[in-house]
């Protein structure tokens, strides 16, 4: 199993930029194993949705209301594993609460704890 805790959120003025961060840690045969990682947000009295979403290979995949806002990115290093979020041009209603989301060869998904990014003057 991988286990996954984000970092970076909170307060930002509308037109302002954050990266969130996600740590990937655990066994090292799960966490090469993982074929699909993502980020999902939550906001109140909503569904959760995808946000941004790679593969091993290819290029990611993001939401129309983010395309050309955010980037996903992740690293993948001997002694460290992240995946990395940074959204720029911040508009309110990007206010959510942000997860980390990890799916393995053998179908197991994992999620982060989450973490707030509120976007208000």
């Amino acid at each position: 199993q991988v286990q996954l805790v984000e970092s970076g959120g909170g307060l930002v003025q509308p037109g302002g930029s954050l990266r969130l961060s996600c740590a990937v840690s655990g066994h090292v045969r799960d966490i090469i194993s993982i074929t699909e990682a993502a980020w999902y947000r939550q906001a109140p009295g909503k569904q959760r949705e995808l946000v941004a979403s790679r593969g091993r290979i290819g290029d990611p995949n993001y939401a129309d209301a983010v395309k050309g806002r955010f980037t996903l990115s992740r690293e993948n290093a001997r002694n460290k594993n992240a995946l990395y979020l940074q959204m720029n041009n911040l508009k309110p209603e990007d206010t959510a609460v942000y997860y980390c989301y990890a799916r393995l060869d053998n179908g197991f998904r994992y999620w982060g704890q989450g973490t707030q990014v509120t976007v208000s003057s």
